[in-house]
């Protein structure tokens, strides 16, 4: 149930070829990930390290652990708005005790093999908030790439909305033109060398120009200074119940959207590879990822889509490309910090907007919003939802409706055919008679000419204990007897 896909791979015979083709996938998505990571650190409200940590921890123990061939880990943009919100109510520590819990969560999910049951999730609630959330990383975004001078944004959404419009006119003319240069460059790349490592190649050459002409715009190292060159000791936040209690609906939110998350990546990247995932064992990896990344300073991770299908473009067979992903952001860390410390922020915002982009999924959302009524409800409920007060009370809500909805096509396929055979009242009941469909039963008129009832139930599909109640109270007040067939 839990054996990891690697150990699979190893069984089924691991070849020269496998393995060089695993390692020239595994160092190009580890040069793509170097900028994602710290891009969506430094979102985050974080220090850009700690997206590194994540990278390399969460990603090595998730491509190890993981029910997936080509599943890449670590730090996502959907994550960002989450974070951003819950460190700036509780700081590094509550982010830190919220993704502990949120991993051991994700283990209790694995361990009920809760897996199968996440994909029954709408699409139109999933599309709905992925949505929400890239128009709020967009909004998040908009002080680096125009380098407007303002020293933090607000969380709420019309709050940062307002903040920007007051602020728009201190824009920076050499972060503007570096910024949007790096956004065209990005989808030209992305539209006419699809296999390219767009972003490490648009971010190394606007960095370079940058340097080189000394333009004056913000860097990681002037902002946040030069980045570690090694891996902080391992240590746990600061663990007692109150604070548990405090962040424990953050953790849930953590885990939800890291189990949603990381199934849908492992089933996008099943359909190019033509294999299948084991979801539990992908959500044990996912578990011990958010640990471990926590142990040594990182952040929530899970399944990345873009990284994922880059995976797969380039030519990764197993979990082997994931680790020596991990592995090559770690060997970069190591000898090339001082580096990696002069990438602009306008050029990371950039990224992320270009991130963004692709997590609106917009040609969905309009096909959802042109589908049935219920469909586009849902999706806009999710969406807005998001956007203006909460991811977690958007996806609960989303799920709550979504249930009601299917409660009521499940009750609509109920037919109730009635009929007098001489003194015999026959009522059969075809399709699922459960307790949403029960006071149908009750309700019921009988003939008064009616000497005897049959209550034929051998076509009912589903006959739940509400119904066997509902029969028996029907039993009991009819004034004539009543015969039930099942």
């Amino acid at each position: 149930m839990f054996t990891p896909k690697f150990i699979s791979c190893l069984k089924k015979g691991y070849s020269a070829h496998d393995f060089f083709s695993d390692l020239r996938a595994g160092l190009s998505v580890g040069l793509i990930s170097i900028p994602l990571a710290l891009a969506f650190a430094i979102a985050s409200g974080l220090t850009p390290e700690k997206g590194l940590f994540t990278a390399i921890v969460a990603g090595f123990l998730i491509s190890f652990l993981g029910g997936s061939r080509v599943q890449i880990g670590g730090p996502t943009g959907a994550y960002v708005i989450i974070i951003f919100t819950i460190v700036q109510k509780y700081g590094y520590d509550g982010l830190a005790l919220a993704t502990l819990i949120a991993g051991c969560l994700l283990l209790i999910l694995a361990i009920a093999k809760l897996g199968q049951w996440l994909k029954f999730i709408p699409y139109a609630v999933i599309c709905g908030f992925t949505t929400g959330l890239a128009l709020v990383l967009f909004s998040s975004q908009i002080k680096d790439f125009l380098g407007l001078n303002v020293s933090s944004l607000p969380a709420p959404f019309i709050e940062r909305c307002k903040v920007l419009c007051s602020t728009l006119h201190t824009w920076n003319v050499a972060a503007c033109i570096i910024s949007v240069s790096s956004l065209i460059a990005l989808f030209f790349l992305r539209s006419r060398f699809p296999k390219a490592p767009a972003a490490i190649l648009v971010v190394t050459f606007a960095s370079i120009i940058a340097f080189s002409l000394e333009l004056p715009i913000e860097t990681i190292e002037s902002k946040y200074g030069i980045l570690p060159s090694t891996l902080p000791m391992p240590s746990l936040p600061k663990i007692t119940w109150d604070n548990v209690v405090t962040v424990f609906p953050d953790a849930v939110t953590i885990a939800i959207l890291g189990a949603i998350e990381a199934l849908l990546s492992a089933l996008v990247a099943d359909n190019k590879i033509g294999k299948r995932h084991n979801s539990n064992a992908e959500l044990m990896a996912q578990g011990f990822g958010n640990i471990g990344s926590v142990l040594f300073g990182g952040l929530p991770a899970t399944g990345a889509i873009a990284r994922t299908q880059a995976n797969v473009q380039l030519g990764a067979k197993t979990p082997f490309a994931g680790m020596i992903h991990a592995l090559t952001i770690l060997v970069l860390m190591l000898f090339l910090a001082p580096w990696v410390s002069k990438i602009p922020l306008p050029v990371l915002s950039a990224v992320l907007i270009y991130v963004a982009w692709n997590m609106s999924d917009l040609p969905h959302f309009i096909s959802i919003l042109r589908s049935s009524k219920a469909e586009a409800a849902l999706l806009l409920t999710s969406f807005f939802l998001t956007v203006l007060i909460d991811l977690a009370v958007a996806v609960e809500v989303g799920v709550i409706l979504s249930a009601l909805m299917f409660l009521k096509k499940v009750n609509d396929k109920l037919v109730i055919k009635s009929r007098l055979e001489g003194e015999v009242y026959v009522c059969e009941y075809v399709g699922p008679l459960f307790y949403a469909s029960s006071e149908s039963l009750l309700s019921h008129s009988v003939p008064s000419e009616a000497k005897m009832i049959v209550l034929d139930l051998s076509k009912a599909s589903l006959v739940d204990d509400a119904a066997h109640k509902a029969v028996e109270t029907f039993k009991q007040k009819a004034k004539v007897p009543v015969t039930v067939k099942f």
